[in-house]
This record gives structure tokens, sequence and C-alpha cells, in this order.
């Protein structure tokens, strides 16, 4: 019977993923691909919150039952990274990411050519089920090329990368919003999603030992329960997907505030939005330089002290009657100058507890990021007034836990550290 918490067992794989997988050394054409797959995330959610105001007045309905049409995708999206994560463990990355790119493709084709709200709902789940597969497989696909100590490093550029999806996928999206139509973005999906797995299978080689993927006795549910006995792990991802708790109900009321409450149009919200990915992506470029000086958990804490100081300021400005553009994407900005510092680290350092489930771990770590998130924002559109004031509530909650959550890895940290001195004394 194989024990996931031995310590000489996960060395072993180690050094056995180690001969195995870095004989093959990456290049500009790999990791070019593996920042492509990643995208499709962005693709699927991102793109689609400048369309929200005018798929809810094309179909005539609520704010909340459009809202479903986002937070639905996510809670699909998540749950659809906890498979992806524990089957690419098994049978290998390549023909799970295949999988998850055809869902995707065919997702957008249906979503695009819905006759009604409740067939784009349909396209909506598959296309979110097939986008599960890109960050999820991304991060575990880093790990097994590119090694432990350079880990850190690479998820960071990764995710720089990945914030050029939010960037191109909303300001686009608002453009095509406003000159072709809400369904163009779906056609835009869809092709992206055939040359990204045009490229995959180009370029992309299998980076999964056998000896790992036969390596299997023990059931879904062990893993996972493996993991979350390691109190790091557990707070490692529920950081992040707190952290995200923040940022999904921000953006999803910025779109319906810019437009109905400020007068704006999708093109000038693309425009504003572009303040949350450069955020993110410098705080991702902070965290590749200064992680390996600092540490996993200081780094995880520091993001999570800017996240909420960011969402303070907001909070205030908003209940003290204040509302504008700037007031919605400086301090979210901030906000995910703050995420982008601690996610890596958070990923790297969940990854890290039980090497031979790094799969499995990067898939429950998207997982917790996207369903919390998802959760978060449907809290707010079931709460959404008109007014700023739900989502002033929402996102301060959020901040609140994930600063909870970012300073647990810390204290665990400083207390081993005080019982190895006490036993060196």
């Amino acid at each position: 019977m194989a024990s996931w918490a031995n310590a000489e067992d996960d060395d072993a794989i180690v050094l056995v993923w180690s001969d195995r997988v870095m004989r093959r050394v990456p290049d500009w054409r790999f990791f070019a691909t593996l920042a492509s797959i990643s995208l499709i995330g962005p693709l699927a959610i991102h793109m689609y919150l400048p369309a929200m105001p005018v798929i809810k007045s094309t179909f005539e309905v609520s704010d909340a039952l459009v809202g479903w049409t986002y937070s639905a995708a996510l809670v699909v999206m998540a749950a659809a990274t906890l498979i992806y994560g524990s089957l690419s463990d098994r049978y290998g990355r390549r023909p799970v990411l295949f999988a998850g790119l055809l869902f995707f493709t065919i997702g957008s084709v249906v979503s695009g050519l819905a006759g009604s709200f409740y067939g784009l709902i349909a396209g909506r789940v598959i296309q979110a089920l097939g986008a599960g597969c890109g960050l999820t497989l991304a991060r575990a696909i880093a790990r097994d090329a590119y090694g432990h100590d350079e880990l850190v490093k690479v998820i960071a550029y990764l995710t720089m990368a990945y914030t050029l999806g939010p960037l191109m996928a909303t300001l686009f999206g608002g453009v095509l919003v406003d000159t072709a139509g809400w369904r163009s973005l779906f056609a835009l999906a869809a092709a992206a999603g055939v040359l990204i797995a045009a490229a995959s299978g180009l370029v992309m080689y299998e980076t999964h030992p056998k000896s790992d993927s036969q390596r299997k006795p023990s059931g879904f549910i062990r893993e996972y329960a493996a993991l979350f006995s390691h109190a790091r792990f557990t707070a490692f991802v529920l950081q992040s997907g707190f952290s995200s708790g923040v940022f999904y109900p921000l953006a999803a009321a910025a779109s319906f505030l810019m437009k109905d409450h400020l007068g704006r149009s999708g093109t000038e919200f693309g425009v504003y939005f572009i303040a949350f990915p450069i955020g993110y992506f410098l705080g991702n470029l902070l965290s590749s330089r200064l992680s390996q000086r600092f540490g996993i958990e200081n780094m995880v804490l520091i993001g999570s002290l800017v996240n909420f100081a960011a969402i303070g300021i907001q909070t205030a400005s908003v209940l003290a009657g204040y509302l504008s553009p700037l007031i919605l994407f400086v301090p979210g900005g901030l906000s995910s100058f703050g995420q982008g510092m601690a996610l890596p680290n958070a990923q790297v350092g969940a990854m890290r507890v039980i090497p031979s489930l790094a799969g499995t771990a990067a898939g429950v770590g998207v997982f917790c990021q996207v369903f919390i998130g998802a959760v978060f924002a449907q809290m707010y559109s079931l709460f959404a007034d008109g007014t700023p004031i739900p989502m002033a509530a929402t996102v301060m909650t959020a901040s609140i836990l994930t600063l909870a959550a970012g300073a647990t890895p810390y204290l665990l940290k400083r207390r081993e550290r005080n019982v190895e001195g006490g036993l060196g004394r």
C-alpha cells in the first residue's frame, strides 16, 4: 500500500521524474505553447464580461440570470480542473489536454450559434468544461518540464503570460461587442481553440513520466484527503481561492456599473479593465525577482496584505459616496498586483507538499481559485441592486478571508522555526 506522506517515497519519485523528463530541455516554442494553453480560461471568462449587459438586453433577462452565464461557467470550469489534474497524473498530460481543447472549441461554437438564452447557457457549460484544462495542465506541465529549482520563476513568467489573456480578451471583447455583436466573441474563441490545439500537437511533448502515471493504486478521494491533511496545502489553495473571490465579483460588478450606472461603453470598460491584468503582470514580475530571496510564505503574506489594503481603500470610497471608473479600477489594479505577488508562490507551495501528486494539487488549486471566485461572483449577482454597495461588501469579505489564509503558511513556518530552535538548544 502506498503512503503519500512518506518523504523517502516522494524523493524517489522526484529522482525518477528528474532522470526521465529533464533530459529534454524545453525551448522558447515549448514555453510559448504552454503560455497559449493558459489563455483558454480568459477566453472563456474575461472576454465574456463586456457582452453581459448586451446579452441581458438581447434575451430580456434579469441581472441574476445573465450572471448565471458567468458564474455557472466558473463553477463548471472549477469542477473540471479536479478531473483534468487527476486524469493527467494517471494517463499523461497530452491526451487529457487535447480532450479539453475539443470541448472548449465545441462549446464556443454552440454558444455562438445559440438561439435562446438556455442554449447559450448550454454552450457556456461545454466551453467551460473544456477551459478547465488550461491553467491546471499548464502548471502541471511546467512542474514536469522545468524542475523544482526553477518552478517559482517559470510559474511567475507563465502567469505573466497568462495576464495577456484578460488584457487582450476584455479589450478586444469590448471592441467586438460594439462593432460585430456578442456572437463574434465565440467565433474568436473557437478559432483560438483550433489554433492552440494545432500548436500543442506540433510542439508539446509528453512530460509526465510513465512511472508516475502507473503508480496510482489509490483513488481520487484518498489523494485529496492526503493533500488536505496538510495545513500548508489547505492554506495555500484557500488563499488563491479567496483572492479570486475578490477579482471575479469586482470584474462582474464593474461591467454592469460602468454601463448602467456610469453610462460608459463596452470599449471603455475594456480599456479601463487593462488596469487589472497590468497590476497582475507587475505583481508576477516582482514575484519572479524576489521569491527566491524572501521565500514563498513571505511573498504570499505580502501579496495578501497589498490586496487587503487596496480593497479597503475602495470600500471606504464607495461607502463615502464616491464612484467613478478610477474608484473601480485603480484599487482593483492594486488588488491584482497583490494577487500577482502571491499566486505563483501559493501555486508552487501547494504543489511541493506532495510532489508525486503535483497534477492533482494543481487541479485542486485551480478548482479552489475558480470555484470560490464563482461563489463570490454569484453572491454579488444575488444581491446586486444597481448600486456599488453589494460589490463593496462582497469583495471586502473575500479580501479579509484572503489575508487570513495568506497569513497561515507564514505563521506555520514561523512556528516550525521556533520549535527547531527550541530543540537545538
